[in-house]
């Protein structure tokens, strides 16, 4: 969260000065989520600042007062975390990354980039009520390209390697990651095992790519954390989470690591990479 302490920074507020920044964290494990936001609660914080969808459905269970902002919200009208985009109503606000939408261009690329696609293996965290939207949206795209989708579903970590025999198993074209922040904080070994199978993988956050992953696009996150940065900013001058409407990414990222490209056997299409963002040597 280095981007949105500067941007906190940037607008007056400074840790250990005239801001308190408490940080909880769930490591993946979803089921904590709960004890961490009934936690923050009884420390009357004056902001909750939820990362994505499962973090800000549990600091909403938990307190229907203290203000919540998200930052990287995959779809906070279909959780019912908000009303609407204009009027979310509440005391939940914060900025949306459009994640079913993203999907279904992550779909796209990936075809771009292996022409003869067929059958993609998608990876998702199926207690997260969010990606259910992401996989009906996929669902709904992958007919016209051609594509057939296997669903791989995870509710937690120790999922994870079941979801690996399976995909060995069935031996799909390429590997499809729905962002939340469980598959988020799996991202390393996720990376690694695409590697040793020969599964060119998408992936919706950069840091995948970062961390030997083929090819990411979403919306840029630390945009979206400076941006969170600003609700807070004018929650704490006195403005009401219920009047600052839901903002959408307005920047979009598209990573590459040329050296996965290259184990991998592959060239990126020039197509792709004169849209690249990104490159990762």
């Amino acid at each position: 969260m280095a981007k949105f302490e500067q941007a906190l920074r940037d607008l007056g507020w400074v840790k250990g000065h005239n801001v308190a920044i408490d940080y909880r964290s769930a490591e993946g494990h979803l089921d904590r989520l709960p004890a961490l936001a009934a936690e923050l609660v009884r420390l009357r914080v004056d902001v909750i600042v939820a990362n994505a969808a499962p973090e800000t459905s549990a600091a909403r269970q938990a307190t229907r007062t203290i203000p919540i902002v998200f930052a990287v919200h995959g779809d906070p009208v279909g959780t019912g975390d908000v009303q609407s985009l204009a009027r979310p109503g509440g005391n939940v606000t914060g900025v949306s990354q459009l994640h079913s939408e993203l999907s279904a261009k992550q779909l796209e690329v990936l075809k771009e980039i292996v022409p003869r696609l067929g059958r993609v293996a998608v990876l998702w965290n199926a207690e997260v009520a969010a990606k259910a939207g992401d996989w009906r949206v996929l669902r709904a795209a992958a007919p016209a390209l051609g594509i057939v989708l296997q669903s791989r579903e995870l509710r937690r970590p120790a999922d994870l390697e079941g979801a690996f025999a399976a995909i060995r198993k069935d031996r799909p074209d390429t590997l499809l990651i729905l962002g939340d922040p469980m598959l988020a904080t799996l991202r390393g070994p996720i990376a690694a095992f695409a590697a040793k199978e020969g599964l060119p993988a998408m992936y919706p956050w950069a840091i995948a790519v970062e961390a030997g992953g083929l090819i990411s696009y979403g919306a840029d996150l630390d945009d979206l954390r400076r941006r969170a940065a600003w609700y807070v900013d004018r929650i704490l001058k006195g403005t009401n989470p219920a009047e600052l409407p839901v903002q959408q990414p307005t920047k979009f990222e598209l990573a590459v690591n040329l050296a996965a490209a290259k184990s991998l056997g592959m060239t990126i299409p020039q197509s792709v990479m004169l849209r690249v963002d990104r490159v990762i040597e």
